[in-house]
């Protein structure tokens, strides 16, 4: 896939990224006999739809040659920058990310302690100690003085609408910050509610991108949101509010 990732992301993984690629899904292979982490287990389409898409989100921030002067990373707050992955699963997009990204210290957040058992298990295999998991909602981990506005990228994934997401990331990341929020389909009345959602949370979107997969050519999207003021107390509400009550 060395061919693909150049042509599609203008970047190609090491010889050790690309071992610790392998180790993943063969891992995840393994962890999914007991726990049901994917359904994904075809190499080409855990490639496609796991190891590309989860890096295509973050792309100009960190895999381009001209990322030091893309847009998201001149706002990056560090030169380590902190990412949280909100509702990880069995690690996507943190793994990936954390994987290319060695100066990145990411957060892997999930409410199901097994997963985060076996990605433990997983992050000591393929020896990656860049990457941490924290068991919790992100509900309360945004109300926690440890983690809120404490992030410079947050990401999430194939979980709930996208102001739920909203309310779910900006409230962990500093002034700044920058949400990267995962979608298939997206719509222009999606965005109206998106915008309304992010100025209660203090944000704004910054763009919405539309690509097509490589292999199958699926049309997906990312949204950023730019953190831009403190969020206000009383967000995110308590754990389930925000799914049962979207902004």
């Amino acid at each position: 896939m060395v061919e693909i990732w150049q042509k599609t992301l203008n970047w190609e993984p090491s010889i050790q990224q690309q071992d610790n690629f392998q180790q993943l899904y063969e891992l995840i292979l393994q962890g999914n006999c007991q726990l049901n982490l994917t359904r994904i287990t075809d190499p080409k389409e855990f490639w496609e739809k796991h190891l590309w898409d989860s890096l295509r989100g973050i792309s100009s921030l960190l895999l381009s040659e001209k990322s030091k002067t893309s847009k998201y990373s001149q706002h990056l707050l560090s030169s380590s920058p902190h990412l949280i992955d909100i509702g990880t699963g069995a690690g996507f997009p943190g793994i990936p990310i954390g994987i290319v990204a060695e100066n990145f210290n990411v957060k892997l957040l999930d409410s199901t302690r097994k997963k985060i058992n076996f990605i433990d298990t997983l992050l000591t295999n393929i020896q990656l100690s860049n990457i941490q998991t924290i068991v919790g909602r992100a509900e309360a981990i945004g109300q926690n003085p440890h983690h809120r506005e404490n992030y410079d990228i947050a990401t999430v994934r194939a979980v709930s609408n996208a102001s739920v997401c909203a309310e779910y990331t900006l409230p962990l990341l500093k002034q700044g910050g920058l949400a990267v929020i995962y979608r298939g389909s997206w719509t222009e009345k999606e965005t109206n509610t998106l915008e309304s959602a992010t100025q209660k949370l203090g944000g704004a979107i910054e763009s919405i991108e539309q690509f097509t997969t490589p292999l199958t050519q699926s049309v997906r999207h990312c949204l950023y949101l730019r953190k831009i003021t403190s969020t206000p107390a009383k967000f995110p509400r308590a754990v389930g509010i925000p799914t049962q009550k979207p902004l």
